[in-house]
Order: C-alpha cells, then structure tokens, then sequence
C-alpha cells in the first residue's frame, strides 16, 4: 500500500514549516507570494490534495462515495451508477457524481476537489488521466477504482471490459455474415479513449481477414438519435456502396435504423447496422438491432463492492477484474 501524503510532505519538499505550508495552500495573506506559488507547484506535482473537513474531523472520511463519469447526457453511465447505488443502498455510503465531459483537465479539477473532502471511496471512469490526476490517485486516502476499461495502465483496481477486444468481436461477426464493404461513425472523437479503442480493434479484426474500412466518420459532437440520423445520411450519400455501418453507440446506431426507415432502405438487406453498449433504448423498435453488451451494471456493481472492503481491498493487493463483453447480432446484420 502506497504510503499516504501529508502536509508534512509537501512542506518538507518546499523548505518551510508545515503551518506555514498549510496557511500558504489556504491563502492566507502573510505567506509570500513566491512561497505560496512553491508550496501549491509542489503540492499539485505529488498530487497532494488539502483536507477541507476541519479539526478532530480532518482524519476521518465523510459517507460519500465520489463516482466521476465524462457525461450524464448519453444513456451509458446512469447504468453504472444504478449498480453503484444499488449495492450502496443497505450501506451508510452514498454516491456523489461529478462530471468531466471528456476532458481530462476537468476531470483532474473535479477529482480534486471532490478527494478534498475526504470520501470513503472513488470510482472514475477511465484509465486516461493526467500526471497530476494520476498522483491524486495513488496516494489516495480511501479505496479507487478505475471503471469500464482494461486496456492500459490502471493506477489502483480496474474492473471492465477490453474495448479493444470488443471491437475486434463484432469485425469478426460482421464478416461472419459475408460483409465486406464496412463504414463507421463515431462521437465524441478524439476525446472518447474508449471508443478509439473499438475503432482500432475493429480495424485489427477486419485486417485479420483481410479487409480494409471502406469509410469513416469520426464527430467530435455527442451520441444522439438526430447526430446518428444525419451523420448516416451524410456517410451513404458519400460512399453509397457500403453494406453495413459500424457506430461507436446504439444511440448513433438507432439514428442510423430511422434515416433508413426514412429512405426505404432495407436492413440488411441493402445496408447493416451495428452498434454498441446494448443499451434500453434498443428494446422495443421494430427491428432488433446488432449491438454489444458492455456490462455495464456489473461493472458499477463490482466497483461499489470494492468500495465497500475498504482498507481490506489496498491491503489485500490491487484489484483487475476484466469482464467479457457479449455480441448480440440481432435482425440488423
């Protein structure tokens, strides 16, 4: 277990007192500027976070599970934290949720300030974070655990899936069924390291068999049912000759199903459609759509258990638990 950082770190490193570290990280007017600005360089590079909650309190941690998503727009991560909550419920810990919209500065802000606080446990989405976030991480003083992805370098336990894996599946399935002139649309890119992730385990699995993408849209906006639409139409008004549609979401993808249904386009017949994260939404259309399991809830679930064992779970060794994503071909393939 990675010792914990205090003041007295920081202060050491710097060359001043610890009371005068803290009053330089609180502001106070009677530290200098130049010791200021050192002790809070200092404290940002050994991802060192001030404690807010005061006197005999400041050893202890607050009740709060601190879960930081990139977004609450899509349908995606609500799903992780109605595990989380699920197995907080009985407990005296309940989860708080911050949101870094895909930014890793932000993220690095928000986990900041919600680790300041001293919660009982963090879940973050992602293994992608900046140096400094990375050292917040590591010297956490409660349980971390890092969601939804495996391919990397966790910092603290990881519980999810590889995307990479994923992606590399559904090529082999589209092929399966005698695809080959194969497009993609995604969002969010490049800021969505784990739909990056698909995309170049999608390409690895379609080259093992030899093919090539024929077209691609990558947007930088967010996964809607209108995005899916008009990005679709735009793809197929520009390379028309595409058998089947890969999307980064099952949003894009149902978006994909209703420019289709607006056009008279048989599915699959003249064109397939797949997407990913098999989400509710995808319950109750007409046509079933191809789609990816990504565990979503198991994964929240998982994360909220690790949580709950506390010091047992840093004592007991890092936690790496990757779970298998599932394939659905549906009617749309």
């Amino acid at each position: 277990m990675t010792k914990r950082l205090n003041l007295k770190d920081v202060a050491e490193i710097v060359g001043v007192s610890e009371m005068t570290a803290s009053r330089a990280l609180r502001g106070a007017p009677d530290v200098s500027e130049k010791t200021r600005r050192k002790v809070e360089e200092a404290a940002r590079e050994m991802g060192y976070v001030p404690n807010r909650i005061a006197g005999s309190l400041s050893s202890q941690s607050v009740n709060l599970v601190a879960v930081v998503v990139p977004s609450l727009n899509s349908y995606v991560f609500p799903e992780v934290l109605s595990g989380i909550s699920a197995v907080l419920k009985e407990s005296p810990l309940k989860p708080v949720v911050g949101v870094s919209g895909y930014d890793l500065d932000e993220e690095e802000s928000v986990i900041r300030e919600m680790l300041s606080w001293r919660p009982s446990g963090l879940v973050v989405a992602g293994l992608e974070h900046t140096e400094t976030t990375r050292n917040m991480l590591r010297n956490a003083h409660c349980p971390v655990v890092e969601v939804m992805d495996t391919d990397g370098d966790p910092v603290c336990h990881c519980v999810g899936i590889s995307h990479l894996d994923a992606g590399r599946d559904m090529a082999h399935q589209i092929l399966a069924q005698g695809y080959k002139r194969i497009g993609f649309i995604g969002t969010k890119m490049p800021q969505d390291f784990r739909a990056l992730k698909r995309l170049e385990g999608f390409k690895v699995g379609l080259a093992e068999q030899g093919v090539t993408m024929v077209d691609e849209t990558l947007y930088a906006g967010d996964s809607s049912i209108q995005n899916g639409r008009a990005l679709t139409a735009k793809l197929l008004a520009r390379t028309p000759h595409l058998d089947c549609i890969y999307y980064s979401s099952d949003v894009m993808s149902v978006g994909g199903y209703m420019h289709c249904l607006a056009e008279g386009l048989s599915i699959p017949g003249d064109v397939a459609l797949a997407g990913f994260n098999n989400l509710q939404i995808l319950e109750g259309l007409p046509l079933e759509l191809a789609t990816t399991d990504a565990c979503r809830r198991e994964i929240g679930t998982r994360a909220a258990e690790i949580i709950l064992q506390g010091e047992a779970a840093q004592n007991d060794g890092w936690v790496f638990e990757k779970m298998q994503s599932r394939v659905t071909l549906g009617k749309s393939l």
